[in-house]
């Protein structure tokens, strides 16, 4: 089999084994630590992925890697409209859901203003809030690249809050704490499986 047969055949299988498992190419590429535009070349036929991603999809597909390098089917170049209208369906939504929560804060805002309550410290409330729905959507849609440092800037939100609301004024002692926080956030979010090889079987005499 040719280079460019190869790369079709494989592109074919990728298609059919992604849409097969319900994934958008971004949630293939999340799964694997690639991006989108990687996905895309090897289901276009442009690339082929390395050994060890070959072995990352045949696990993660229930597969064997040689049935990903070989031929089941015709491969069809995919209809590059529809994977971007995925793509951007699922930035609109969180967009509109953040968006939301931030409107809510400021009706809730305006309307205690009129009544004669100003209390500006409710965009705090509203910060803290658009960052944890935009990290449940992300989670949800497993956009997952940049978790680590959302989840920071929501710890770090959470501290403002008790530094501005609590009842002695402006207790600085509290972000003596946020600094080992945020570092157990970055060390849980590193946190990686190790693969350890299992030692051989001695062959029998």
């Amino acid at each position: 089999m040719e280079l460019n047969e190869l790369r079709l055949v494989t592109a074919s299988n990728i298609i059919k084994l992604r849409t097969g498992k319900g994934l958008t190419q971004a949630e293939l590429g999340a799964l694997l630590n690639y991006s989108d535009k990687t996905i895309s070349k090897w289901e276009r036929g442009e690339a082929i992925p390395d050994a060890y991603v070959l072995t990352q999809l045949s696990e993660l597909f229930g597969v064997s890697v040689d049935f990903i390098l070989s031929s089941h089917d015709k491969w069809e170049k995919p209809k590059e409209n529809e994977v971007e209208e995925v793509r951007y369906s699922v930035e609109h939504i969180v967009a509109i859901a953040v968006i939301g929560v931030l409107t809510a804060f400021l009706i809730a805002f305006v309307t205690l203003w009129l009544l004669g309550i100003v209390e500006w410290r409710l965009f705090l409330f509203a910060v803290s809030a658009a960052i944890l729905v935009y990290m449940i959507l992300i989670c949800v849609f497993r956009r997952k690249r940049h978790l680590q440092y959302v989840i920071a800037l929501f710890v770090a939100s959470v501290f403002v809050i008790l530094y501005f609301c609590l009842p002695k004024a402006n207790p600085w002692q509290l972000f003596l704490v946020l600094v080992p926080a945020e570092v157990l956030v970055f060390l849980a979010c590193n946190v990686k499986k190790h693969r350890h090889p299992h030692p051989k079987k001695r062959d029998q005499a």
